[in-house]
């Protein structure tokens, strides 16, 4: 290749096309409309004034102690980390059971039933969600810490059908027929066979309830009480009676909000890589 084409390919590539300005262009402002988001909230939870101003006066961590006084941040976190936990682990327990069936069985109206588990994926949460608030106070679970649980389990259990139907569907049957040939019970297929093939799915699972029930906002909303709130529903009735208290001390509980989902979202990529994750069931599913 010639200098000259050299220099046609470089500045080709410096220049580039109208529909790459357009997606660079767009990913840019997304990034500065992040920045802001972020920044803005945070800046003003260390500020002590920020008027008429492009920056606080002063800088100070007061806010933060307020907030987590006035708030009762300690029970409020406390109860979002029992919540996500509970919502977990009963959400694979009856999660799995379910994919295994609609992966490995066929019956009429398997489609049906699959699509019924999708519909609290799919639809808004509002909409059922006033309905299964009023069915949990009748039997007296509303305002309760097991209501909210149970209210989380609604669209919790269809993403783990979702994620773990695919994941079933890839382990060859014959791994499984060939155990109980050998003499494996059916508890031993499970625990011995499926459980280290399936382990991957479960935990991507857990990682979609985690960031699912600790974001939830309008089903915990309609269920909790004073005593069951979890951070997200503690949020907003800071924000709702933001006139009462200081600003800042909002904007510090919404920092300490985003900082606690960075940490959760960081401790589960940790253990759980979504690039590898299929390419490793397919992998054990044909050893």
């Amino acid at each position: 290749m010639s200098v000259i084409q050299q220099q046609a390919s470089a500045r080709r590539a410096i220049v580039g096309t109208p529909a790459q300005w357009l997606t660079w262009g767009g990913v840019a402002l997304f990034l500065i409309f992040l920045a802001g988001v972020v920044v803005a909230p945070l800046a003003n939870s260390f500020g002590n004034h920020w008027f008429n101003a492009w920056w606080p006066s002063g800088f100070t961590t007061k806010w933060y102690t307020g907030a987590w006084k006035d708030f009762q941040l300690r029970q409020v976190i406390t109860v979002t980390l029992q919540v996500a936990f509970a919502v977990i682990v009963l959400s694979v327990v009856l999660g799995v059971p379910a994919s295994y069936v609609l992966a490995r069985k066929k019956f009429p109206g398997k489609q049906v039933l699959f699509g019924l588990f999708l519909l609290p994926v799919l639809m808004p949460p509002v909409t059922y969600g006033i309905p299964l608030a009023t069915a949990l106070y009748r039997v007296h679970l509303g305002g309760t810490l097991a209501g909210v649980i149970a209210a989380n389990l609604v669209p919790a259990v269809p993403f783990v059908v979702m994620t773990m139907t695919p994941f079933i569907e890839q382990i060859n049957p014959s791994i499984e027929s060939a155990a109980r040939m050998s003499g494996a019970g059916t508890g031993s297929v499970f625990t011995r066979i499926l459980a280290p093939l399936l382990v991957p799915g479960i935990l991507a699972s857990c990682v979609l309830v985690l960031v699912r029930t600790v974001g939830m906002f309008e089903l915990t909303f309609l269920v909790s009480g004073p005593t069951s709130n979890t951070l997200v529903v503690k949020l907003f009735y800071a924000m709702t009676a933001a006139g009462i208290r200081p600003q800042q001390e909002v904007d510090a509980m919404a920092v300490m909000y985003m900082l606690s989902m960075l940490v959760i979202l960081v401790i589960a990529l940790r253990f759980v890589n979504p690039t590898q994750l299929v390419a490793r069931v397919r992998d054990d599913a044909t050893d």
